[in-house]
């Protein structure tokens, strides 16, 4: 045999604390054909900085699709069905790099998938720029050794083979026909070279992640050996792997044999199917024979049906897969949303999501029965939804498995009439749904019944939309994309279902009042500045006060929100207005020409705005304005000093009635924004931010200039002749 070795590699990621599902970094590869061996080979790594400590990384693994994975315990939906995700840990403790090998014999081909992250996230706020977070690193790169020239066993024919030694296995490939029901392989023959009964084992199938449902059966002696599959996998090579127990140098000669049993399909005819979708894309042409004919057309298939189904195993239905966006896919019957259901033959609906872009996503079935349409009220239609083949046998063995998968089953019956699956991430194949009627007594009770069940399936980026509390993210992985679901308001979960740690509707209120209302807190400021002649700075304040009061509202994770733009725009006018109204409120205080301070105003809006559109985020956004202006302020007061030859500001009521408080107040609002804000104490902090940096302001303004007169309104009511009485004086003595 020749062996072939390939190598994959995708470029290392930087690893997230876990919070949500976008916060897991994903690998796809694909395996090839005739893979016997594959290899990953796990490096991580982490930063040399103090700040990196010991961490231990989560990596998940599945074949098919995206490993479906529960870091933070929380509930799922309540129909969905879960099966929990094989993973391994990785401990970085005192070296800087760990490298881990998995290894993986006879692996299935197709999509392989790996989800690394870190442990849970502390939900704490970072200000971006105050501190370093320490990088960890995680690269998978997958090595495979494929067989090149792997014999192939036809159904039917005994072929004879040997294995040289125990240390190279035999392998073999049979193709599994479609409509095929059962698969028996038998081994005959099994003798050493000393021509003595031999003793091997027999491996059908390939390995998948989290579960394996591989055969193995060991053969010892000159007895024939054989394994029967129900419901091999459709049109798919099946692997066949055959180890010697002997001797280490002792060669085994067999014969083997591969024999399948078809199932003959029943459906209705491809003229009726035809007219069934040129009718629902069309409607009704004008001018047509009428339903008289369409009538007898349906009688005469329903009586051709009848005899198909006593002579046929399955009834086949066909549906139609309409793509609707990415990861958007409705199926519609084209015979009507319900489906004629027996005790004779299963129904069987095929789901088409081997695409390559399905499985990142969920899939929804839901089953209505039409109660009227069943005669026994105790009888049953028993469903199962499966991948790769149809359960065949629902109605003996009431088993939802095939012969290498374990399908979901859904039951409706006249008690309880409808019935829901959601399969979160299915993995990348054909789907089928699987329906038969039972009944308690005996099928022969349920020969003459029939029941109809509407069936609604389709695949959604996030099931219901994440709901009320959740947004859905559409996730990007190089070309392949998945979606997840981000929560707020305390809700988790996969589709935000689950309300352990959700916030109550008055505590959204609340945290909705408080952000808004505490930017009332700048009214102060704002009749201050007013009053001390600075309306440029009081106009920068109430700028500051709207958009902060109205990003808020509608910065909201719960459902007290009101947004009355776009919130990327309110988010950006939100931080512009509240770094212009520290970088003013400073050069206010520098006392500089009113010339030179209306020149800095306008030069450091346009520097301010063109910082935060570059990173809006940013810590040195806002200190950046703020030292500079801090600079310029120093500065002037120096100079002021030198030439007045005393302290600047000289009173010392200045000090410490309004410098001093409003640079305490100031200080200790950076001290909040910057190290005490987390996700659950967010409203209540980020409002103390507000009435401290608002409070700051109204102490720092400096009195307005001495030859400033006061407001004084009814002096202003004769302001015109005042002026007009002063230009003559004027223009009297140029004169």
């Amino acid at each position: 045999s020749l062996y072939v070795s390939e190598y994959f590699s995708q470029s290392a990621q930087k690893l997230s604390f876990y919070s949500w599902y976008g916060n897991a970094k994903l690998f796809h590869f694909r395996v090839p054909e005739d893979t016997v061996l594959l290899r990953w080979l796990l490096q991580a790594s982490r930063g040399k900085g103090p700040e990196c400590t010991d961490m231990e990384i989560t990596v998940h693994f599945r074949y098919g699709a995206p490993p479906v994975i529960n870091p933070l315990g929380t509930h799922f939906p309540v129909n969905a069905t879960v099966r929990p995700s094989y993973n391994i840990s990785i401990t970085l403790s005192s070296t800087v790099q760990n490298t881990t090998v998995v290894n993986i014999t006879t692996p299935a081909a197709g999509d392989w998938f790996i989800a690394a992250h870190l442990p849970e996230a502390a939900g704490r706020i970072e200000v971006k720029g105050f501190s370093t977070p320490c990088p960890y690193m995680f690269q998978a790169d997958m090595f495979v050794l494929r067989l090149t020239d792997m014999p192939v066993l036809e159904p039917g024919v005994p072929m004879l083979q040997t294995i040289i030694s125990p240390a190279k296995p035999l392998h073999v490939k049979v193709f599994v026909p479609k409509h095929a029901s059962r698969m028996r392989f038998e081994l005959r023959r099994c003798l050493t070279y000393e021509q003595k009964a031999c003793a091997v084992r027999v491996v059908l199938g390939s390995i998948t992640l989290p579960q394996s449902f591989q055969r193995i059966v060991t053969c010892v002696g000159n007895v024939n050996c054989s394994l029967a599959l129900d419901s091999p996998p459709w049109e798919k090579w099946l692997q066949v792997m055959v180890e010697s127990l002997g001797a280490a140098n002792a060669s085994v000669s067999m014969e083997m044999l591969a024999s399948f049993t078809a199932c003959r399909p029943g459906s209705t005819s491809s003229f009726l199917n035809f007219s069934s979708l040129n009718q629902s894309q069309t409607g009704p042409r004008p001018g047509s024979t009428g339903a008289a004919g369409s009538l007898a057309v349906s009688t005469g298939e329903a009586s051709r049906n009848v005899s198909n189904q006593r002579n046929s195993c399955l009834q086949n239905h066909p549906v139609v897969r309409e793509d609707l966006d990415v990861v958007s896919v409705r199926y519609r019957l084209l015979n009507g949303p319900s489906v004629p259901v027996t005790s004779l033959s299963p129904t069987l609906l095929l789901l088409n999501l081997n695409s390559g872009m399905d499985s990142g996503g969920s899939l929804v079935v839901n089953l209505l029965l039409n109660k009227t349409s069943v005669n026994l009220a105790n009888a049953t239609v028993a469903a199962c939804v499966s991948a790769a083949s149809p359960v065949l046998s629902l109605n003996t063995t009431r088993n939802c498995s095939t012969a290498f998968f374990q399908g979901y089953p859904l039951s409706v019956r006249s008690s309880s009439a409808e019935a829901m699956l959601i399969v979160l991430y299915p993995q990348t194949d054909v789907w089928f749904l699987s329906l038969q009627l039972i009944c308690p007594k005996g099928q022969g009770e349920c020969n003459a019944a029939e029941a109809k069940v509407t069936v609604f399936a389709y695949l959604t980026p996030c099931f219901n939309d994440c709901g009320p509390y959740g947004q859905c993210s559409l996730l990007r992985r190089h070309g392949y994309l998945y979606a997840g679901c981000s929560c707020k308001a305390g809700w988790g979960g996969w589709s935000c279902t689950d309300d352990t740690k959700a916030q109550s509707v008055g505590v959204q209120n609340l945290a909705t009042l408080l952000l808004t209302l505490s930017n009332l807190m700048f009214l102060p400021a704002i009749a201050v500045a007013v009053y001390r002649y600075y309306l440029v700075e009081a106009s920068v304040y109430i700028y500051t006060m709207f958009f902060s009061t109205f990003y808020h509202a509608c910065d909201q994770p719960g459902i007290a929100v009101m947004c009355i733009m776009d919130y990327d725009t309110l988010q950006y006018c939100d931080f512009l207005g509240s770094v212009v109204s520290i970088w003013v409120t400073i050069l206010c205080m520098s006392r500089v020409k009113k010339i030179l301070k209306y020149v800095l105003f306008v030069l450091g809006t346009l520097l301010i705005a063109m910082s935060l559109q570059l990173d809006r985020r940013g810590v040195w956004n806002m200190m950046g304005p703020c030292l500079f202006a801090l600079v310029i302020m120093i500065a002037a007061w120096v100079y002021h000093g030198a030439k007045r030859r005393h302290c600047y500001p000289s009173s010392w009521k200045r000090w410490v009635f309004y410098l001093l408080p409003g640079i305490t107040l100031a200080f200790i609002a950076i001290s909040v924004y910057a190290f005490m804000e987390t996700n659950e104490n967010y409203y209540y902090t980020h409002s103390i931010w507000h009435v401290l940096v608002a409070s700051s302001v109204a102490f720092l303004l400096p009195p307005r200039d001495k030859h400033k007169k006061p407001w004084a309104w009814s002096q202003k009511l004769t302001c015109r002749y005042q002026i007009c009485q002063n230009d003559r004086e004027e223009l009297y003595a140029v004169t």
